[in-house]
């Protein structure tokens, strides 16, 4: 009786929960709704003209230009405030980045600079312009006799040590790349994007290391899964705070963790409305079509993994119609195997493997 009382009381919590979300949806659409409606305040000629100006003012200290197209900016920053980039650009088109962008891609270059003192590899870095009008922050490592995105700079390291060129691209709305903190509005985009570095970088792959792929995810409540879809039109941009699920840090190790939620390139706060979508949607995709993956291909995951799921990726190993792959799970290792305690041992996994494919 007390085990059915218990779980008469958590069906109650999930309900109330459900209703909770439902309301604050609800009460989310209708103020999208009215918010067109609102009246404006009226305001005399001489008020118009002053905000203007007090804006212009505003704006000439917060925006700056760069150049759109593909522009190799190494070893300095060059811009101008009427889209001349660095000189002998003056045609070029210009996109205005905003400031958060800007101070994101500052820091993203002035890392590559911090680390070009490495006599092990050479640093280089990109803006690579899309289609869509984006830009794109890439970066390489060089191993010396050839240079990832940031935090996975140690990795590429020992890939240059055992002679392999490293390239590290960040999506748009991440690291030094132009968007909202945090917001993909289509996860194609991060497919497509790569073929700025080789438009036939797809028939060039012979193989594919995956670690805690997101082949599997799931939310934080059933609800989502239905919500989604309607949510990701009406409100892209929200921050849905009970968007994951709560179980164990993506890493045991307490400094990996402190580095991680302390870098203003990292996004870690609430998952956007639109992003969880398109994780929930590429999900799905994947695993209905689990045997065309063909390319070989070597799949770690973490056993404790709590933000996709260890059990899809076996699902894709058992399914994959590749004549080459293997698997390996990490008893205990959480979301982020390369900043385990362990992630030696992970990078000497990776590397073994790609070692026997070249």
């Amino acid at each position: 009786m007390a085990t059915d009382a218990y779980i008469l009381k958590e069906s109650a919590l999930l309900s109330m929960r459900a209703l909770k979300s439902l309301f604050t949806l609800i009460q989310e659409i209708i103020t999208i709704l009215v918010l067109p409606f609102r009246g404006r305040r009226k305001v005399s000629s001489h008020q118009v003209e002053k905000d203007e100006k007090r804006h212009d003012c505003h704006r000439k200290g917060t925006v700056v230009r760069v150049p759109a197209k593909m522009v190799p900016w190494k070893n300095s920053i060059s811009i101008s405030s009427n889209g001349g980039g660095g000189g002998g650009g003056g045609g070029a088109a210009v996109k205005v980045v905003d400031q958060v962008v800007m101070v994101r891609r500052e820091m993203a270059v002035r890392r590559v600079m911090e680390e070009n003192d490495d006599e092990s590899c050479v640093r280089e870095y990109w803006l690579l312009g899309t289609r869509r009008g984006d830009t794109i922050f890439t970066q390489s490592w060089t191993p010396v006799s050839v240079q990832i995105s940031g935090r996975y700079s140690d990795f590429a390291k020992q890939l240059n040590a055992n002679g392999y060129k490293v390239y590290g691209m960040d999506w748009v709305g991440h690291g030094g790349s132009d968007g909202l903190h945090g917001y993909v509005h289509c996860l194609d985009d991060a497919v497509s994007d790569m073929a700025l570095l080789d438009p036939k970088v797809e028939a060039k792959i012979v193989g594919a290391a995956f670690t805690s792929p997101a082949v599997g995810v799931e939310p934080s409540h059933p609800i989502l899964l239905v919500l989604a879809p309607i949510l990701s039109f009406l409100l892209p941009r929200y921050q849905w705070r009970s968007a994951y699920k709560k179980g164990l840090p993506v890493s045991r190790d307490p400094q990996a963790l402190i580095a991680k939620y302390s870098d203003p390139l990292v996004c870690t706060g609430p998952l956007r409305v639109r992003t969880g979508y398109e994780i929930l949607r590429i999900t799905g995709y994947l695993q209905q079509n689990f045997r065309k993956l063909r390319v070989p291909f070597f799949v770690l995951h973490g056993t404790a993994d709590c933000i996709t799921e260890p059990e899809a990726s076996k699902k894709m190993y058992e399914q994959a119609s590749s004549c080459n792959k293997s698997i390996k799970l990490y008893e205990g290792f959480s979301h982020d195997l390369l900043f385990e305690p362990e992630r030696d041992v992970i990078a000497r996994d990776i590397i073994r493997w790609v070692n026997s494919r070249m």
